[in-house]
């Protein structure tokens, strides 16, 4: 299977580093997105090398079509950013999706006719004020469909990604790592958004009390669903998770909090709305993730669901 030719829609931290990445060894891309972008984008590498590259940039898609889609957009701009040019896809289309949460992904899954990937990444990127991309951190990449199907298509893309310098991992349980890191994400960015706070400062007194309730709800709607932390078992397997993920990024600035800080919108309801709606459908009550959904939805002047 032949993948020569991407199109990545969004093009924020991640979007521009898959960009580069691909474009280094050899893709031909284009770079999708709502402003006009300068067609020579910089890479800061993890080892502090700048690397400069031509990569296509543009507000409208080019004639023909890509051997792969990227969606690279935040969850809540990504249905609509698909539906702007689902018209001229073709049917057979490879599509990944690159959201936090778990709410975009099974709904496109659903909407697209062709096959679609979805990716979870814990590499490290984001814009500097220069508009450089930093590649802060090296992570891991999983890529996979929700229903355990397009093995070799997935085994393709991850292969291509690590070949770029992305190390990827073609896995067949996409679904339940995605849920995994929405957990993180719940109990982690809500709550540095809302009190503005490092990660790390979770480890303090209020913060820490805040952490263990939200942990103990997901706890619960993640055992309805059918989902196991990937070590140990029970609540404590989600505490192990979570605060180990505060300590290796005691330093950072969630994106949700980042969001804030710039006035942007937030991924409130891809993280929390998943859990919020798996609550009810099991009948269990969530009053922290609840309160936390609605305290953010309000300070962005939205409705949760």
């Amino acid at each position: 299977m032949a993948l020569q030719t991407h199109w990545i829609v969004g093009p924020g931290a991640i979007g521009r580093l898959l960009a580069l990445r691909l474009a280094q060894h050899g893709q031909r891309i284009t770079l999708l997105g709502r402003r006009p972008l300068p067609d020579r984008q910089t890479l800061v590498t993890p080892q502090g090398d700048v690397l400069s590259l031509e990569v296509i940039t543009r507000t409208r898609p080019p004639g023909g079509s890509p051997d792969l889609l990227h969606l690279t957009t935040k969850a809540y701009a990504a249905e609509a950013a698909y539906l702007e040019l689902a018209s001229r896809l073709p049917a057979d289309l490879p599509l990944v999706l690159w959201q936090n949460g778990y709410h975009t992904q099974p709904r496109l899954a659903t909407r697209h006719p062709g096959p679609v990937l979805c990716a979870t990444t814990t590499e490290g990127a984001y814009v500097a004020a220069d508009d450089r991309v930093v590649h802060a951190g090296r992570g891991n990449t999983l890529i996979g469909s929700l229903k355990g199907g397009h093995g070799d298509l997935a085994r393709t893309v991850a292969s291509l990604l690590s070949a770029s310098g992305l190390p990827t991992r073609a896995v067949p349980d996409i679904r339940r790592r995605l849920w995994h890191k929405l957990a993180i994400n719940a109990a982690i960015n809500p709550l540095v958004a809302h009190h503005r706070i490092r990660n790390g400062e979770l480890r303090d007194t209020p913060f820490r009390d805040e952490v263990e309730a939200v942990i103990d709800e997901v706890a619960r709607v993640m055992q309805a669903e059918g989902i196991a932390p990937p070590e140990g078992s029970g609540l404590d397997g989600w505490r192990t998770l979570v605060w180990r993920v505060v300590e290796a990024t005691a330093n950072n600035r969630a994106s949700m909090l980042q969001d804030v800080l710039a006035g942007r919108p937030t991924e409130h309801v891809a993280i929390l709305g998943p859990l919020c709606e798996a609550a009810r459908r099991h009948d269990l009550a969530t009053p922290r993730l609840d309160s936390l959904l609605k305290t953010l939805a309000k300070a962005q002047g939205t409705v949760p669901g």
